[in-house]
């Protein structure tokens, strides 16, 4: 099977969180613990602000920090998808992954003292089905598949906007059909 990943059109998302929401659900997360999380950024000034959401979670990177700072074997990267997985029965809770990952993904769960993320709802799509946050976007703002058709299919995408690291250190398999003010440096984040 080809390396999966996702993509995000920033300019259908609304920022209505319901990916965000849809995700917790399916991943029966405590308040205080997200895997995907929306947040939204402001750019530019009066008269003409901009505003853009973006809504993240794991990148299913081809070379994660996590795996490579992971001494237990915890995470690892999946022989048939290619998606960044995780064992918690190897995970020591000694969150070298959290600290690594330049995208801040990997989430410590104190009572457990265990780290989880993102799985691209593995179980969902062995039956056949979209991960939880696609099903649910109403605007259709985000798609999972073979990364190598997604960029086909949008070829106008990219993987480095303003507010994330530079995406040649993980090589992360999201894509995203940016908004001309993501691409921009002058961006606050806001509270909506």
């Amino acid at each position: 099977m080809a390396k999966q990943g996702f993509y995000f059109n920033q300019a259908a998302c609304v920022g209505c969180k319901t990916c965000q929401v849809a995700c917790k659900d399916k991943n029966d997360l405590e308040v205080g613990y997200l895997f995907r999380h929306v947040s939204d950024f402001e750019s530019g000034e009066y008269p003409a602000p901009k505003l853009f959401h973006y809504a993240a979670t794991c990148n299913h990177c081809e070379m994660p920090a996590c795996v490579a700072n992971c001494s237990t074997g915890a995470l690892y990267i999946d022989d048939e998808d290619g998606t960044v997985q995780y064992d918690i029965s190897k995970c020591d809770g000694c969150q070298a992954c959290v600290t690594a990952c330049p995208y801040s993904v990997p989430v410590f769960f104190e009572e457990e003292k265990v780290v989880r993320k993102c799985d691209a709802c593995i179980e969902l799509r062995a039956n056949g089905e979209q991960p939880a946050c696609v099903a649910a976007c109403p605007m259709r703002a985000l798609e999972f598949g073979p990364i190598d058709e997604l960029a086909a299919a949008h070829p106008d995408a990219v993987k480095d906007i303003a507010i994330l690291p530079d995406s040649s250190t993980t090589s992360p398999c999201t894509l995203i059909d940016a908004r001309p003010a993501a691409l921009e440096d002058d961006f606050v984040e806001v509270l909506l």
